[in-house]
């Protein structure tokens, strides 16, 4: 099976490039299973990302870090130091747990005032839209505040990783939007 990122390598101006994508969003958000389509590696058996744990995935040219927030707070200062040369955030909202809706716009409102990530553009996956309590991603996209983004270019796109749904649409967008670099 020919992984996403194949694919996506394809479409980049500058293909030999390392492009560097940071992968944040709350626990249980569906990131590690997300991670595991773009790679295309078997995603029925995704446990939780426990404590403090980062994934950095070379594929094709693409370097992918993923980590975990929530929970964690006394480990946050250290997140810092990945931030750094980050082309891409890419940023999963777990769209059926209503609860946490204010935690996780909270987080990405402190990402996006963040230095080292100034100016670089988002994509949000609203994921988990196969299930009944799902708020579509207009919804979500409005919980989070993104039309009150003015310093960099951003995209919400509705998804169901476990079965790949809107996935590749998602990274189509961050192949268009790779920041030039000077």
């Amino acid at each position: 099976m020919m992984g996403l990122l194949n694919i996506l390598r394809k479409l980049r101006s500058n293909p030999d490039k390392e492009l560097r994508l940071l992968l944040l969003g709350l626990d249980n958000a569906g990131k590690t299973t997300l991670l595991k389509q773009l790679a295309s590696e078997d995603v029925n058996h995704v446990t939780p990302t426990a404590g403090f744990n980062i994934k950095s995935v070379l594929s094709n040219g693409f370097k992918l870090n993923v980590w975990d927030i929530g929970g964690q707070r006394k480990i946050r200062p250290y997140w810092r130091n990945y931030f750094e040369n980050t082309d891409i955030l890419i940023y999963v909202v777990d769209c059926s747990d209503h609860l946490r809706l204010e935690e996780t716009s909270l987080e990405l409102a402190e990402l996006l005032q963040d230095d080292k990530l100034r100016g670089v553009p988002l994509l949000v996956y609203a994921n988990k839209q196969d299930l009944d309590t799902a708020l579509p991603a207009s919804e979500v996209a409005q919980h989070l505040g993104l039309h009150l983004i003015r310093d960099r270019t951003w995209q919400i796109q509705a998804c169901v990783a476990i079965e790949g749904t809107g996935v590749k649409e998602g990274m189509e967008w961050v192949c268009k939007n790779i920041p030039v670099k000077k």
